[in-house]
């Protein structure tokens, strides 16, 4: 059975955890930030993802750069997070102002692989659909996708597609991504460089370094008890859950959805927006809990599970709206169309298996809970 952590409503379980606990995992965080940091500079500091365009230094110099990054990423996420979480322990204007800094940061060096991420995610779509071969280098299957059926598919699809007229528009359909996602995560590339070498990161990471060594706490908080602001991170999940269509969610396919994202609206769909705040409330929950049962405790597999399983509905989400952009080129051939709308159906098919996956996890979590 997957080990949970102590109900965080219960002040009676475990020793209190106070304000000490934070600083020590903020300063924690803070080293790891630098430490990856210093090693992204070692290796050259050229390139979050192996673009092109890299420096100097070889395949293994490439991939601790990725490394480094990823890790740059993990710690101001963890950072940011556990100041808004834990904000009233914390100076104010210090918080406030380091704190949408990170997310910035985060947020920035995050671009570049999730452009990669889902061009190799519509890529291997587009050849399980239309039946071609894999594309040389890539995966044989589908990024973060469910164990298929003996057609391929994880689960049923609505209506299979015309295969002559997909094998025909697939090819152009690929090429047009790869164009179009390709130079989207050059230009994130770009940016992401811009902003290791600017005035804004170099703050940002003065900033770090004195958390490394001095946390900003009130003069309160070293004797406050972080369990009652645990909690409440953990109700504002709840609730967001609550709120979420959850009987519904996992419907053998979503005409709504398909509908809007080939319509002339390029805005994502409404409906996707309410589980990806429960994804953000999710982490925010997960960092919580790092900071009361400490790095060292095992982490709630189940939590892991419906993490992963809002994760795959952002990435099918995120996949099916470059469908629609790409769908939405002009003068584009009508076999290419309509492959691109196949692959958009695909996707949303995706988004409505995420969803599925995350109610049994959660309701998992809801039975087991104490």
């Amino acid at each position: 059975m997957a080990q949970r952590h102590p109900d965080l409503t219960d002040s009676t379980a475990g020793p209190v955890t106070t304000g000490d606990a934070l600083a020590g995992y903020l300063r924690g965080q803070a080293t790891e930030f630098l430490r990856a940091l210093r090693l992204h500079r070692e290796t050259g500091g050229g390139v979050a993802n192996g673009s092109p365009g890299a420096s100097a230094g070889g395949p293994a110099s490439a991939e601790v750069r990725v490394d480094a990054v990823r890790a740059l990423r993990r710690s101001a996420r963890r950072i940011s997070g556990s100041l808004h979480t834990f904000r009233p322990l914390l100076e104010p204007e210090w918080s406030e102002g380091i704190r949408p800094e990170l997310a910035w940061l985060s947020g920035t060096l995050a671009l570049e692989h999730a452009y990669g991420a889902r061009l190799e995610r519509l890529l291997l779509a587009l050849n399980r659909l239309s039946g071609a071969a894999p594309v040389p280098g890539q995966p044989g299957g589908t990024v973060g996708s469910a164990a298929p059926d003996a057609n391929g598919r994880a689960g049923a699809h609505p209506a299979a597609p015309d295969r002559g007229n997909l094998t025909v528009g697939a090819a152009k359909a690929g090429a047009l991504l790869d164009r179009q996602l390709t130079l989207a995560r050059t230009r994130a590339h770009s940016t992401a460089l811009q902003a290791l070498g600017s005035a804004r990161f170099h703050a940002v990471a003065d900033k770090v370094a004195v958390l490394a060594s001095e946390v900003p706490l009130t003069p309160t908080a070293p004797a406050t008890a972080l369990r009652p602001l645990a909690a409440a991170a953990e109700e504002r999940l709840a609730d967001a859950v609550t709120a979420l269509p959850l009987v519904t969610a996992g419907s053998p396919y979503n005409a709504a959805a398909l509908i809007h994202g080939l319509s002339a609206d390029p805005a994502p769909h409404p409906q996707d927006a309410p589980w990806d705040q429960v994804r953000l409330l999710l982490r925010l929950h997960r960092y919580a809990c790092e900071v009361v049962h400490g790095r060292s405790t095992p982490p709630d597999v189940r939590l892991l599970s419906a993490g992963e399983a809002l994760d795959r509905h952002r990435d099918a989400s995120e996949a099916s709206s470059a469908a629609a952009q790409a769908a939405r080129t002009p003068r584009i051939a009508p076999a290419t169309a309509y492959a691109l709308g196949v692959l958009h159906a695909d996707q949303r098919h995706e988004v409505e298996a995420a969803r599925f996956a995350f109610q049994r996890s959660w309701q998992k979590q809801t039975i087991g809970a104490p």
